[in-house]
């Protein structure tokens, strides 16, 4: 089997059918569908029930507790029996013939281990935007993260992964924002990694969704996992003394950070402890941050916004 397609659900009844028929219609067919119900109360199990009952490549797992995304992911994980792995959000859906075209790629270059998809993010809302994708190769997962700025789009679904990149890799469970925690887990297991502008990825607006109603400490923890792999890049680049070209990229990244502690401050006032301050002051937003400190800009951020 080709491909393992990982589906947490819950309470998803009105928008699941999209996304399962969305993989039905697919022309590529070698593939297993996981679907892991998440203890929907509203009449997802039945959906999940009736497409196995359809379609023998769809199998689901009820799970008897709500256990979260990334819990409903790593039982997916487990159970995966294909050559490459992928995920769909069930209230997102993939376009007609994506696989296909994805699979073309992969046969004709079987050493990536990675290959990210375009991406309609928002869709069906005022803030819809296409992201876009060059051909392109790294080697390089720091290029890939730095280069590609794949820390602006570091989410689990849009991407076909080869099985063994998850080798001793798990979701972290009972937090959201977890791609961004896990995708430098996924890198380091990476020796080729592409972008494309082919296929393409529905990332369906979602009113209910974390992002349109994500909490204090959900914002907290997306700043903690950026944090942690911005450590784990300086200290690569550290040991690659002479990569001048990827250590120039660096700051682009660091002011990312930053505006998500701003991000941080205005929502609850707070300041992480582990923030670094930086030699960097290319932008003004990073010298005023060496003018001011990193509590006073966050507090004139803070007033920029609210008169704003």
């Amino acid at each position: 089997m080709k491909l393992s397609i990982i589906i947490p659900v819950y309470q998803v009844a009105g928008t699941l059918s999209r996304c399962l028929d969305s993989l039905s219609d697919q022309s590529f067919r070698d593939w297993q569908a996981i679907l892991v119900d998440d203890a929907s109360s509203d009449g997802s199990a039945n959906i999940c029930d009736e497409y196995v009952k359809r379609d023998h490549r769809f199998q689901v797992v009820h799970l008897r507790r709500n256990s979260g995304l990334s819990a409903a992911r790593n039982v997916g994980l487990e159970k995966a029996r294909g050559q490459y792995i992928t995920f769909v959000d069930s209230d997102d859906y993939i376009a007609d013939d994506s696989l296909k075209t994805l699979f073309e790629i992969l046969a004709t270059h079987p050493d990536y281990d990675l290959l990210e998809y375009p991406v309609y993010e928002h869709y069906g809302s005022s803030k819809i935007h296409l992201l876009q994708f060059q051909r392109r190769e790294y080697s390089d997962p720091l290029a890939y993260w730095l280069e590609g700025k794949a820390y602006l789009h570091a989410y689990a679904w849009n991407k076909i992964y080869r099985k063994e990149v998850f080798d001793k890799v798990k979701f972290p469970e009972r937090r959201n924002f977890e791609d961004i925690y896990t995708l430098p887990s996924i890198l380091r297991n990476c020796h080729m990694m592409a972008t494309t502008d082919v296929g393409l990825y529905y990332y369906c607006y979602n009113p209910e969704g974390i992002t349109q109603k994500a909490t204090t400490n959900d914002l907290t923890h997306l700043l903690s996992a950026h944090i942690r792999a911005l450590r784990q890049i300086i200290a690569a680049l550290k040991r690659r003394r002479h990569d001048k070209g990827l250590s120039a990229l660096l700051p682009a990244y660091y002011e990312q950070v930053l505006n998500i502690q701003l991000d941080v401050y205005h929502a609850c006032g707070r300041l992480s402890k582990d923030f670094p301050i930086l030699p960097y002051r290319n932008t003004l937003k990073l010298k005023l941050l060496h003018f001011l400190g990193l509590k006073r800009l966050c507090q004139l951020h803070k007033i920029f916004r609210y008169r704003h």
